[in-house]
């Protein structure tokens, strides 16, 4: 399987989480410059692990001409394989708005001059969208950027939107879509095209049901992936295989993983 969202420089060994629970690669997110630098570290010293580069919505406090100028240089290393995580966060009372619409905006550029997809993070308090709508009305400035709508919330309208914005536009489902009030990720989870959804850990973040309360880690990828198997009435192993195939295709790895010139 292949975690393409994890934040593995969290870890206390990151090498601990190669090859688990039949783990063949995952995608390192280097969400800040420090971030940034360590994800392309591990790249460079993990064959099976690959890297992003950007500025996390929340972080836009380092944000400046000389992050921009290192993350730019980043972004054209061999290893890395995306951009971001971008995108728009409402759930903090001390959201600055007008950043984080500049960050965003600039790492869609950005994407758009590498040739690279951006990966977005979209969060809201619970019982507003203000987040997600932004990001569609973001998004709809830059129809021809390929984006992975990271940890997807099922929000109906972006769903439709990312399905409307044609097959560059993948779903992210992490560990939250295993719990059991996540109604609107579920209903996603079920009806979206396969050729859409990607699967992905958030490590250390959100684990899955059976491991909630406890650290997550990549190969727990697996526990997702099985219950949207579930959920789809479909075997586990034919969902692995399209949406390892989804992640290549999106990341421009080979077949067996390997980076695609």
């Amino acid at each position: 399987m292949i975690d393409t969202h994890c934040h593995l420089d969290y870890l206390e060994d990151p090498a601990s989480a190669r090859g688990e629970l039949g783990l063949s690669a995952m995608v390192c997110i280097g969400a800040s410059p420090q971030h940034a630098r360590n994800a392309v570290a591990l790249a460079e010293q993990f064959p099976d692990v690959y890297a992003t580069v950007g500025l996390h919505p929340t972080d836009t406090g380092e944000d400046s001409p000389e992050a921009r100028r290192e993350l730019e240089e980043l972004a054209g290393h061999s290893r890395v394989v995306g951009l971001g995580e971008s995108g728009l966060d409402d759930y903090w009372d001390d959201t600055k708005r007008a950043a984080q619409v500049s960050a965003f905006e600039w790492q869609l550029e950005l994407a758009r001059r590498v040739g690279k997809p951006l990966v977005i993070h979209t969060r809201d308090k619970a019982g507003q969208d203000s987040a997600h709508r932004g990001v569609m009305d973001v998004l709809g400035r830059w129809p021809d950027v390929p984006v992975i709508l990271h940890c997807f919330s099922g929000h109906p309208d972006l769903l439709r939107f990312g399905l409307e914005r044609g097959e560059h536009t993948f779903f992210g489902f992490a560990g939250n879509t295993t719990y059991k009030n996540a109604h609107e990720i579920h209903a996603a989870a079920r009806t979206l095209p396969l050729e859409r959804m990607l699967l992905e850990t958030d490590a250390p973040f959100l684990a899955p049901v059976p491991k909630r309360g406890k650290p997550n880690r990549p190969g727990y990828v697996r526990h997702t992936l099985e219950f949207i198997a579930a959920l789809r009435e479909m075997p586990a192993d034919t969902l692995e295989r399209m949406t390892d195939a989804n992640a290549r295709r999106v990341y421009g790895l080979g077949a067996e993983g390997r980076i695609e010139d």
